[in-house]
């Protein structure tokens, strides 16, 4: 027997994750990732915060490269650069927050169905979320159903534009293709996900996953919803502290999504009322966030 019969073979899929303070919950993810494939998988930890000692001893511990960032590049930046470093047999990336904690076998749940159709782009998990299940799976959003989502969410839950978007039109779940999948957990086709270039790293919060299952759908590909897979989302700790500022991010990735999808010159007026609406939601919010 050769001595290269004994080498494992290369890894196939990589998981990535990204830090900012997330120690707290970072041992979390990282502890259930092995149960979560019966592959070899080669975990990375980029870390927005680079003076974590916590989260690099974390990330040793598990076996994952650890990636210090010079400055914080947001969520998608980070993402893209931690992609990079994995290695070239790697064919799929499983694409997850730090707060997320994996269910056995559900890496591999959604391997079966990427594998199923090679225009498969992106898999992505049913999230659990405080006991429920959380609307992952979602349409693009249009003027019509964006515009409508934004204006009545608070106020009207069961609006019919909420729902569109959502796509939370019936109470079943079963797989089915989706606009775009929530980047808080989704396996991703590396060939799919190179070739348009990662995340648009101009988006630093939020809209960075509606803008990559937007672009994997515009180039053939399929964002497929897998609800046999199951995660478990603790929810945006990194951010919780700062809801004026997520706030305003959030809307000011909403105008910028909605105004590269709508950006023909005759569509300008749209645009400039989008901002407008936006602008003023978006101030409404904050202002609400900081009541006692």
């Amino acid at each position: 027997m050769t001595p290269s019969a004994h080498q494992p073979s290369p890894p196939v899929v990589g998981v990535v994750t990204v830090s900012f303070g997330s120690a707290d919950v970072l041992g979390g993810f990282l502890d259930s990732v092995p149960a979560a494939s019966a592959l070899p998988l080669a975990v990375v930890v980029a870390d927005n915060r680079a003076n974590d000692s916590e989260a690099e001893r974390l990330a040793r511990a598990a076996a994952a490269s650890y990636l210090p960032l010079d400055h914080n590049y947001g969520y998608g930046g980070a993402m893209n650069l931690a992609v990079r470093t994995l290695p070239n047999s790697i064919e799929w990336v499983l694409i997850s927050n730090p707060d997320v904690v994996l269910q056995p076998g559900s890496i591999d749940t959604l391997l079966a169905v990427g594998s199923t159709d090679p225009m498969i782009g992106a898999v992505g998990p049913s999230i659990m979320t405080d006991g429920a299940v959380y609307p992952s799976a979602r349409a693009v959003p249009s003027l019509r159903t964006g515009i409508g989502h934004a204006l009545f969410a608070n106020i009207w839950i069961g609006n019919p534009w909420t729902r569109a978007y959502r796509r939370d039109t019936s109470t079943t779940e079963e797989r089915r293709d989706a606009g775009w999948l929530s980047g808080a957990c989704l396996l991703v086709r590396r060939s799919a996900f190179d070739s348009l270039g990662g995340f648009d790293d101009g988006y630093f919060m939020y809209f960075e996953d509606v803008d990559l299952g937007y672009r994997l759908g515009k180039a053939g590909f399929r964002n497929v919803y897998e609800p046999d897979a199951v995660v478990t989302h603790s929810g945006a700790h990194s951010t919780s502290d700062n809801s004026g500022l997520m706030i305003r991010a959030h809307h000011t990735s909403a105008r910028r999504f909605l105004s590269r999808k709508y950006s023909g010159w005759v569509l300008w007026p749209v645009r400039v009322t989008l901002s407008i609406g936006l602008a003023v939601r978006s101030a409404l919010l904050a202002r609400r966030s900081r009541r006692p």
